[in-house]
């Protein structure tokens, strides 16, 4: 006659095995068919478990993806990237409110544009992006885009300007005024003779140096020479006299 069984016989035999009882290890594994993360690797990227990388994100400790980060274009004009100058920009995103319900923001960020900084300088916020389940908040990454300027032209740390000059003053000198772009006046006196190749190179008259802004590049002035289109007797007569 057999015995009722007991519930630790029952309990043997769904969690019972050859070599001994089964750890919540074992039991872990056979459900999802792979090792049960342990605390060190938990504490890893994601505990060993398949990376969430997508959109360009990255895994974070809990297996949390931190999402792809936003870029937006910050323009400065000339003189802001020569002087420096502070920028308040307004977002708008979204943040997880009560009950999973999220809600519009909006917040202003103040990005402070040092001298000397360059297109393509990158200014990073960290977290400043849409909250989302389960990811980590975008980076917020303003990249400094540089405003054409009507008269001065940007190469790196130097500063390229073009004067149009007429033959006569070609011939007979030229004195360059400009306003600088913090509005100093700056006069230039050019008196050799200016042939379509020359180039008056003022030191220390560019952009300030992003690594150290005591130090400027140089200004380079061009000149365009206006040659005339035709030339009067009177007027050939008295070139060929001065150039004679």
């Amino acid at each position: 006659m057999s015995h009722p069984r007991k519930a630790d016989d029952i309990f043997s035999e769904f969690f019972g095995s050859p070599s001994g009882p089964r750890t919540a290890d074992d039991i872990f594994s056979e459900f999802f068919e792979f090792p049960r993360p342990s605390a060190a690797a938990a504490g890893g990227n994601g505990g060993g478990g398949k990376g969430g990388g997508g959109g360009g994100g990255s895994s974070y400790p809990g297996g949390a993806r931190k999402a792809a980060p936003v870029e937006k274009k910050l323009p400065c004009s000339l003189e802001d990237l020569y002087k420096g100058t502070t920028k308040k920009m307004k977002i708008s995103r979204e943040i997880a409110g009560v009950f999973g319900k999220t809600m519009q923001v909006e917040e202003i960020l103040t990005v402070d544009v040092k001298p000397g900084w360059k297109k393509g300088t990158k200014i990073t916020f960290t977290a400043k992006g849409n909250e989302q389940p389960g990811v980590i908040s975008a980076d917020l990454v303003f990249i400094i885009d540089e405003k054409p300027h009507p008269i001065f032209t940007r190469d790196g740390n130097d500063l390229l300007v073009t004067q149009n000059i007429s033959v006569l003053e070609a011939f007979t000198g030229y004195t360059v005024i400009l306003t600088t772009l913090d509005g100093r006046r700056l006069t230039i006196p050019v008196n050799t003779v200016i042939h379509p190749e020359y180039v008056e190179v003022v030191p220390n008259e560019g952009m300030p140096l992003q690594k150290d802004q005591t130090k400027k590049g140089n200004l380079t002035i061009k000149f365009n020479i206006k040659f005339p289109t035709r030339l009067t007797s009177e007027q050939k007569t008295g070139l060929k006299k001065i150039l004679g």
